[in-house]
């Protein structure tokens, strides 16, 4: 058998897609030793390629086809070097084009080294797609982390989707492939082909994808720059205060984009909520609006909570900058932006992140270790290097790209154990043999250290559902450090009460209570989100015990005891409405509801509680002080009666909260408080205004000189059924 030549060989690797190292051989190269330039090209369909010079288009030198596979070779003149553009013929017609392999390398030595080292904080500047001008000539860089495949290749709608014409180049030292490619401009949509370590071809999303196509499609949009052209943060970027545990007012309004409301039955995109949402609640009194996941999620039913594209806002709503803009007009509006974000998961999609490169490279292989029983998903090596510099990136991605002020991190339970809803015998433990994921808790910790080293101000929240020690303590004395904790165990507790029948209530009064024992080991969110409201559990009106005003009546007294207790404040959409069905994430809330005057009240009731909330400082400016609050009376079970005092720093800031949790009046219902003088009734959720009986104080109570509950003076009150009223101190109603 007589040997192939280099050039047919080359050729033929090409056209079969396995050449792992084009640059070696394609575009111009000088013979050290006779100084000769060789130039080869591979460009499949093309029939006849000259070399023209740059600037005079002059011919330099018309390239040979070799063996008609598409590689054409020929001699560049010394002079040349690289200042030459391509004349390519396809038959019928000729087109000139900047050769990708005249030129260097994309990754700086630096980026090389710390994408290697897991510790390049902002990995989206570098992988991913980025329009950039190189040696004058502009196009689109591309990069992916692929360190296992034999061959990447950029495919696009620019090069027909053919794997054959844009093999990358292998940066051995961090397991990148990078290419430039002149000529591809915004709006271009790509993939990557990748050649995997088995010899499998496959086709892929780009991981630091910034825009996506939206599905069913899964490719990535070439975009103008997140980036400013020196790499700062462009548009708006909020100056954030650094968070103050203690003394800030929060109320979350959760979000849903898709169902919020539906204009004309279509899905909304950003501009419209903008316009309308934003309105809403600021106008309800709300401090912060909570979206849930919006990154690319290719299930829809999924609510964004499987994502795929962490880097690209869904394109279900909208651009990027759309969302930009809604951003800027919470902002404007005095509104705080919340993101949920998802780092514990993802799916299994063929196209996403799953054996990226025919290896387990973000997931674990070990499925004990790499697969989550509960979503069907896959579970971050949060040990490797790139893996967690991939997420951690984009925690600071959203800060700094979007202006976004806080990240909800979803399922920190999960990641917490390497035994979560898992049998015996079907888990890895640690090195030490215990169940804590040592890897997920270095990762917790720094994400939360670099996003308030780099983006003072953030506010980090953990929805985590165990007794996990110290998850908003700071990391330097064991903690987690985040800034708050959801209170699960408040909810579960408060919503399991608010079931029961009045009638049984008196023997389950710890549950209100219990709270109260544990406030101040955490910094605590209260959350009504919407996993209450889901998957066959009803509405939270639907939970209420009783006929349908007792419903109404306690879900009133629930919202009046949330607000007064120590915690910050989270409630999902529609709650405010009184939705007596559970959220449906293919409709719009049921805004109709408001024509009825009872669910009217219902809202006004959130509108007035949040921004009494916000007015009195009783009920935050000591969230985080045991001395803040203090019981009244906190053991009349005979009557399911709860009284307590939330304390400002000054003693016009002062409130007393009563909540009589059965449908009995009570008259001349006496409660303590430490001095004389007119008490207001400043919040009674039995009013008539919120669809109550209107029973109540009517204004103004005197204080009596009768000790009651170790207080020198004592109020008697009436309390209205199944309702909560605070009192101040008149000079602070």
């Amino acid at each position: 058998m007589s040997p192939v030549d280099p050039e047919t060989a080359l050729a033929l690797s090409l056209q079969q897609g396995r050449c792992r190292d084009p640059f070696s051989h394609l575009g111009p190269h000088t013979d050290t030793v006779s100084g000769l330039t060789t130039l080869r090209v591979y460009l499949p369909g093309a029939t006849a390629v000259v070399a023209r010079a740059r600037q005079s288009g002059e011919p330099l030198v018309e390239l040979a086809n070799c063996g008609g596979e598409g590689l054409f070779v020929g001699r560049l003149p010394g002079a040349a070097g690289a200042d030459y553009k391509l004349d390519v013929g396809y038959g019928g017609h000729r087109e000139t084009l900047e050769d990708p392999y005249r030129f260097g390398p994309w990754l700086g030595d630096i980026d090389v080294w710390l994408l290697a080292e897991g510790r390049h904080h902002r990995p989206w500047q570098k992988l991913g797609a980025h329009l950039v001008l190189v040696a004058g000539v502009a196009g689109a860089a591309f990069a992916v982390w692929a360190p296992h495949a034999q061959r990447v290749s950029v495919v696009g709608d620019f090069n027909g989707w053919d794997g054959r014409r844009h093999p990358m180049r292998w940066r051995v030292e961090c397991g990148v492939w990078e290419i430039f490619l002149p000529g591809v401009g915004a709006g271009a949509l790509y993939k990557f082909e990748i050649v995997d370590a088995q010899g499998q071809c496959s086709v892929k999303a780009d991981p630091y994808a910034r825009r996506s196509e939206g599905p069913p499609g899964n490719a990535a949009w070439v975009c103008e720059g997140a980036l400013a052209p020196d790499g700062s943060t462009p548009g708006d970027s909020p100056q954030r205060p650094a968070p103050d545990h203690g003394t800030a007012p929060i109320a979350i309004y959760e979000v849903h984009a898709g169902s919020w409301r539906r204009p004309g039955g279509q899905m909304p995109d950003w501009d419209y909520l903008a316009a309308t949402l934003v309105p809403y609640a600021a106008d309800l009194g709300f401090t912060h609006i909570e979206l849930l996941p919006v990154s690319e999620h290719p299930f829809y039913g999924s609510w964004g909570y499987q994502p795929t594209g962490l880097y690209a806002p869904t394109a279900r709503y909208g651009s990027p900058e759309a969302l930009r803009r809604f951003i800027a007009t919470a902002h404007a509006a005095g509104l705080k932006i919340i993101l949920d974000w998802v780092p514990g998961h993802f799916p299994a999609d063929a196209h996403a992140l799953a054996r990226f490169d025919g290896t387990a490279l973000y997931e674990h292989a070990d499925p004990k270790e790499g697969f989550h029983r509960d979503w069907n998903t896959l579970i971050y090596n949060f040990g490797r290097n790139e893996v967690r510099n991939f997420l951690v990136g984009n925690a600071l991605f959203w800060v700094e790209q979007y202006g976004v002020d806080g990240l909800r991190v979803d399922a920190v339970a999960s990641m917490l154990y390497r035994d979560y809803s898992r049998p015996a015998g079907e888990w890895v433990p640690n090195r030490d043999g215990g169940r804590e994921n040592y890897e997920a808790i270095n990762f917790l910790r720094e994400t939360n250290d670099i996003l308030h080293r780099e983006a003072a101000g953030v506010v980090t929240l953990a929805e985590e559902s165990t007794a996990f020690p110290r998850v908003t303590g700071p990391t330097a004395h064991g903690g987690l450090g985040f800034d708050y904790k959801w209170n699960m165990g408040w909810m579960n507790d408060t919503l399991a009460y608010f079931a029961l029948d009045p009638m049984y209530r008196r023997w389950h009064h710890e549950r209100i209570t219990f709270a109260m024992m544990y406030a101040y080991s955490e910094h605590f969110v209260l959350p009504l989100s919407h996993d209450e409201v889901v998957h066959g559990k009803g509405s939270l009106l639907g939970k209420m015990a009783g006929d349908p005003w007792q419903k109404r009546a306690n879900l009133r007294a629930l919202y009046g005891l949330m607000w007064a207790f120590p915690g910050k404040k989270l409630m999902f959409m529609g709650c405010e409405l009184a939705s007596p069905t559970e959220w449906n994430h293919d409709a719009e809330l049921d805004w109709g509801l408001l024509q009825d005057p009872a669910h009217a009240g219902v809202q006004r009731l959130v509108r007035d509680l949040n921004h009494a909330y916000r007015t009195h400082p009783g009920l935050h400016a000591r969230d985080s002080d045991p001395g803040g609050f203090g019981w009244i009376h906190a053991d009349d079970r005979d009557n399911s009666v709860f009284s307590f005092m939330r304390y400002g720093h000054a003693e016009h800031e002062h409130l007393a909260v009563v909540c009589n949790l059965t449908p009995v009046p009570r008259d001349a219902y006496r409660i303590g408080v430490a001095h004389g003088g007119a008490w207001r009734e400043c919040m009674n959720t039995d009013s008539a205004h919120y669809g109550g009986t209107n029973a109540g104080n009517h204004g103004r109570v005197e204080a009596e000189p009768v000790p009651m509950h170790g207080q020198p003076w004592s109020l008697s009150l009436h309390l209205p059924p199944l309702a909560v009223i605070w009192l101040a101190p008149e000079s602070a109603a």
